[in-house]
């Protein structure tokens, strides 16, 4: 058999709730449950950092974002009154010094195509970076739902994809195909939405169901070549599900049952959907819950195309897990010193094992919770485990200092009384958008308004 074809399909704030194989009822998505049970399902697959732009970093370059200094969306956010602390100033793109996926595959005769999202740094882009075909329409690409075309140009990407495979159908490829959705603002077909007018939000099911067409495209085509053998499929997302209102959309999804979503450190920002198929190698209908992280693919991809390992990478390879072995569990670290769009707040993480450390830049607090015992991060045992507390704190500072990361400083133009009302009088990372009352839907929002009318005043 020659070298490994690979398909990574990247989506864009998707949830690790969004699939009906992953237990979302309410949303239809037979393709993806067919690639799910003719592959490998992870429960426990990380995002290196809860918001796009750091995440894509940390996939294409195999580094921790925290050493990259991009740690937060391209361009970030600005600064504002409602803040104790001062967003650093972070790198605007990773340079070409660094090597990404294409100089890595292109070292094993593949030829490399990027389709769709890039977002780690509008110079140097893809092209420079070292990507053989790139289409790259725009950032945030919006589209009017018709016969041929869904609401984020999911077609268009898709015909782009089809049409790189079949050029490279008699070599080996690596497509990234960078999906917009379901990242906000979106629509979907008015067909899909009236299909799915009795889902949580009728419209972002009418959009997971146009996602699900296009990869079951992708599929078909692999078919229709005699590629899918031979050809490694990865399904998964930059980061967690939108679970607060944003931009217009009075609600988004649910990441039920884990806490909150993208822009927070809990575990509903962090927890992506990852499906994995490669017939023949890559057992069928398994499902993993052994964390992994998606820095990691770089040393994996190596390592199942026989390539040697590379040096000086924070991700580590899981093929062998991959291919029906175990999954060494290590600590996981996470440094996010931002607020965000979502109402997340400067803050530190750590798992180890069932634990999850989260430790707040901005006031002097930290927090732990039992992942095996309690998913939904609601009990929170700090007080009673000070020691297992004193020793994850000394893992992630040595970390920190290992990754030299950027820390906040104090925001002198403080408002005290507007920091109370947006981050302690609510907490937005609590809001549970499946089971929340009426009353709490109206907080929620009247928090999202006041959020986005504090920080454009700026």
């Amino acid at each position: 058999m020659s070298q490994p074809n690979i398909l990574f399909i990247l989506c864009d704030d998707l949830g690790i709730n969004d699939l009906h194989c992953y237990g979302r009822e309410d949303h239809k998505t037979p393709n993806l449950d067919r690639l799910a049970a003719e592959g490998t399902r992870f429960t426990s697959s990380y995002a290196c950092q809860a918001i796009c732009s750091p995440s894509r970093a940390g996939i294409l370059t195999g580094l921790n974002p925290a050493r990259l200094h991009l740690t937060t969306f391209l361009p970030g956010r600005r600064d504002a009154v409602s803040q104790r602390v001062l967003h650093p100033e972070i790198e605007m793109s990773v340079p070409t010094s660094i090597k990404t996926w294409p100089r890595y595959f292109k070292e094993q005769g593949y030829t490399t195509g990027l389709i769709g999202k890039w977002h780690i740094g509008r110079e140097p882009g893809p092209k420079a970076h070292g990507f053989d075909y790139v289409y790259n329409p725009s950032e945030g690409k919006n589209t009017e739902p018709s016969e041929s075309e869904g609401g984020k140009a999911e077609y268009e990407l898709t015909r782009e994809a089809i049409d790189f495979i079949e050029a490279n159908k008699d070599r080996p490829f690596v497509a990234y195909l960078g999906h917009y959705t379901p990242h906000i603002p979106y629509t979907a077909k008015p067909e899909l939405i009236e299909k799915n007018k009795d889902a949580f939000e009728p419209v972002y099911a009418g959009l997971i169901e146009t996602l699900d067409d296009v990869v079951g495209l992708l599929l078909q085509k692999l078919e229709e070549l005699e590629l899918a053998e031979n050809t490694i499929v990865v399904f998964t997302s930059d980061n967690g599900g939108l679970h607060v209102p944003e931009g217009g959309h009075e609600r988004v999804t649910h990441n039920t049952p884990f806490r909150a979503g993208k822009g927070y450190v809990y575990e509903g920002g962090q927890r992506v959907p990852l499906i994995v198929r490669w017939p023949g190698k890559v057992p069928e209908g398994r499902v993993i819950p052994t964390p992994v992280n998606n820095i990691d693919w770089i040393p994996t991809f190596l390592e199942l195309i026989d390539a040697p390992a590379p040096e000086g990478l924070d991700g580590v390879s899981f093929a062998e897990g991959l291919l029906g072995g175990e999954i060494a569990e290590r600590p996981m670290y996470w440094h996010f010193p931002h607020y965000t769009n979502q109402g997340g707040r400067p803050s530190g993480c750590m798992r180890d094992g069932k634990w999850l450390l989260v430790e707040r830049y901005d006031v002097d607090e930290v927090e732990l919770y039992d992942l095996t015992a309690d998913i939904r991060e609601r009990d929170d045992l700090a007080e009673s485990e000070p020691d297992r507390i004193a020793a994850m704190q000394v893992a992630l500072d040595a970390w920190r200092k290992d990754n030299e990361v950027q820390y906040n400083c104090p925001n002198p133009d403080c408002d005290e009384s507007l920091f109370q009302q947006l981050y302690v009088d609510i907490d937005p990372s609590k809001f549970d958008p499946l089971n929340a009352s009426a009353d709490e839907w109206a907080n929620i929002q009247r928090w999202a308004k006041t959020h986005g009318e504090v920080v454009k005043k700026v």
